[in-house]
């Protein structure tokens, strides 16, 4: 006798209830790109939170930042959103590239979310860090970033359009983000420190999704005595603030209090 061919002594067919599952609260799609070592990481702390869950999808992209090799990433934004949980229905779409997000504009990017997702909410690490800082009443911006200065430049125009003063910029000079995302964080807080110092600084917003910012933030708040916005807490906390969700997190920042 074949074992594998013999049906079960007994099969019953049990009956069952569903819940929310793991998104009762909030529902979160994240894309991520291919080359990006920190994001998903810093986004599971901050998302630790009962009923609210993020999902993701990966997009190819060029380890070398460049405007040509961000913008070249435009083409397959609506791919990657269509991966994610594609029955289930999410409040929010998050694109994960700050610098991205400002070669191709953020409008293009919310255009190519919503044919994957028509209707839904849209942010990105640039959205987020400007809603942030205007909710902070922030105007004198100090920019640390790890981009070479074409990229920067970009920055400076963005944040110059949306209202801001520039006062200060300063950079790690650096287009690999395989290595980016290994700057550390007594580095980083030392050009947070050094540059939001100045007078002319209300605000420093550290920019890029590689750099890791969510376990240093209230520290480097507190030493410096002014708020600091970054890109992947800026944009987690949008998603959550778009999804309906407001909870208090302050070991993130000052941000995560409003």
């Amino acid at each position: 006798m074949n074992d594998l061919a013999s049906p079960p002594s007994t099969f019953t067919v049990l009956p069952f209830t569903m819940d929310a599952g793991v998104m009762a609260r909030a529902a979160i799609g994240l894309v991520v790109l291919a080359t990006d070592q920190t994001l998903e990481h810093e986004w599971r702390q901050i998302m630790d939170l009962p009923g609210v869950a993020f999902f993701e999808a990966r997009l190819h992209n060029s380890p070398d930042i460049t405007p040509a090799n961000l913008a070249a990433m435009e083409k397959d934004i609506t791919a990657a959103v269509q991966l994610i949980v594609p029955d289930v229905p999410l409040q929010v779409v998050a694109f994960g590239c700050t610098s991205g997000s400002i070669v191709i504009g953020e409008e293009q990017v919310a255009q190519r979310i919503r044919q994957a997702r028509p209707g839904v909410a849209c942010t990105t690490p640039i959205t987020g860090a400007v809603a942030g800082l205007r909710q902070l009443g922030a105007q004198r911006i100090a920019l640390i970033t790890p981009y070479v200065q074409s990229v920067n430049a970009l920055f400076e125009q963005h944040l110059v359009a949306k209202g801001f003063d520039v006062t200060r910029i300063s950079s790690f000079n650096h287009s690999n983000d395989n290595e980016v995302a290994r700057i550390d964080a007594a580095s980083l807080r030392a050009a947070i420190l050094a540059t939001g110092a100045h007078d002319d600084v209300d605000s420093v917003f550290v920019s890029c999704t590689s750099l890791r910012m969510a376990e240093l933030t209230r520290d480097v708040e507190q030493a410096l005595g002014k708020p600091v916005v970054a890109s992947n807490t800026a944009m987690a906390w949008h998603a959550l603030r778009l999804a309906g969700v407001r909870d208090a997190l302050p070991q993130f920042g000052r941000l995560f209090e409003v």
